[in-house]
């Protein structure tokens, strides 16, 4: 038996280019979402990838079964999603490059590349004595998808990692601490790892208190929202060269040319590409794939985080 058929619609090609063949049954259609949609009703809405939620608004005018986004984080989304849909986020498909660019961002630091990298620019050779990754306390907060793919993989550098999550529990690798734990924890830590949703308990969850707390010379890591930190705080405690930032997303975002942070010696920038990298593609094709299927099944959706 054939299963039924369901409509897709795409921002662009290039999504509807992911897959090597269409998945029996799933027809796909382009709409950006700018304007109208094109039919009163499509089974299944992929929103454009890191455009922003504006556009979510264009969903009054359409029956849905599942919008389904390419991104993780869905912040913002209850604010303008119109009653009666179902959207659901990219789980499964962003954890694995946004843990690489966190051990990148933590290895560039603790071993100074971006000083070996304007050296060389120069033409000087610069060797330092810099602080190993190894044998040192790792704090990581957020224990979801992402903060758990990052563990997997600072497990095998020789480090102490401390977890932190909303709320405290055990599992099979010993305490998860909460939130409320962080006043006694930051002062024990030399990297402090970000990887919390934006949410309103978390905005701006990193302050001048927060910073206040941090170790001398201990680095922060933050790969969630720009906003969870206080970026005047940020300067501040960069700046006095207490304090040392990796920092995958900023407030505001992208960062205007020319701020202040990007002088500084002691932070580190990339412009918010955690999740984009050639890994992205094969698991969006793997979570799509299996969205449609359970559609057709009947099935309920996986990775559902709000219902309008």
């Amino acid at each position: 038996m054939k299963p039924p058929r369901l409509l897709v619609s795409v921002p662009d090609s290039r999504v509807r280019a992911m897959f090597n063949e269409v998945p029996e049954g799933v027809e796909f259609i382009e709409w950006d979402m700018t304007g109208p949609a094109p039919v009163d009703a499509i089974d299944v809405v992929i929103p454009a990838y890191m455009k922003g939620t504006a556009s979510l608004a264009q969903l009054a005018s359409v029956k849905t079964r599942l919008v389904q986004s390419l991104s993780l984080g869905f912040d913002g989304v209850e604010k303008v999603l119109p009653p009666g849909h179902v959207f659901a986020n990219a789980a499964s498909v962003h954890e694995t490059s946004t843990a690489e660019l966190t051990l990148a961002l933590i290895l560039a630091s603790q071993r100074g590349i971006p000083d070996f990298v304007r050296a060389a620019a120069k033409g000087r050779w610069a060797p330092q004595l810099l602080p190993s990754l190894a044998d040192h306390t790792v704090l990581l907060i957020g224990y979801g998808g992402v903060g758990r793919a990052i563990e997997a993989r600072l497990l095998s550098f020789e480090v102490t990692i401390v977890r932190v999550a909303r709320t405290a529990r055990n599992d099979d690798r010993g305490v998860i601490y909460g939130i409320e734990s962080l006043p006694e924890l930051l002062p024990t830590a030399d990297v402090v790892v970000v990887a919390v949703p934006l949410t309103d308990d978390t905005t701006q969850l990193v302050d001048d208190e927060f910073l206040a707390l941090m170790r001398d010379h201990s680095l922060l890591v933050n790969i969630a929202r720009g906003k969870v930190a206080d970026t005047e705080a940020l300067l501040a405690h960069a700046s006095s060269g207490r304090l040392r930032l990796a920092l995958d997303v900023t407030d505001p975002e992208p960062l205007p040319d020319g701020h202040p942070l990007f002088g500084l010696a002691n932070v580190l920038i990339s412009p918010h590409v955690g999740g984009a990298t050639t890994a992205m593609l094969p698991r969006v094709v793997h979570l799509l794939t299996e969205q449609f299927s359970r559609m057709q099944r009947g099935d309920s959706p996986i990775n559902v985080v709000l219902r309008s």
